[in-house]
């Protein structure tokens, strides 16, 4: 897995807060979350964006062990990894808002570009 932030929580739990927080994601284009669960969503969300760039059958398979939902990958291959063909890299973006009330911890909208 990209990254070795670690959130807080046991690997299985980060494992499925991740998958969860990537479908989301590519589902709906946009979520708030905090800043360094962004980076982390972020990270995985570009590798299954380029995973996705090249279609065939094994990468189809690789993003389906990860992402929750089957329309969701199929979203990918035919709608989202198109638009990303002549780039290369940086396909989302995350935009801090601020200190959350409850907590005050630092707030961030991650989207796709």
């Amino acid at each position: 897995m990209p990254g070795t932030r670690k959130l807080g929580r046991t690997s299985d739990h980060r494992t499925a807060m991740l998958r969860a927080m990537v479908t989301f994601l590519l589902e709906n284009g946009r979520i708030e979350t905090t800043v360094t669960r962004a980076k982390e969503v972020r990270s995985m969300t570009e590798k299954y964006i380029t995973l996705a760039k090249e279609n065939n059958l094994h990468n189809k398979r690789q993003a389906l062990a990860f992402i929750t939902k089957e329309d969701v990958v199929k979203k990918l291959f035919d709608e989202i990894a198109p638009k990303y063909m002549d780039v290369n890299g940086g396909y989302c973006r995350i935009i801090k808002t601020g200190p959350r009330r409850g907590d005050a911890a630092e707030m961030a909208i991650i989207e796709l570009k």
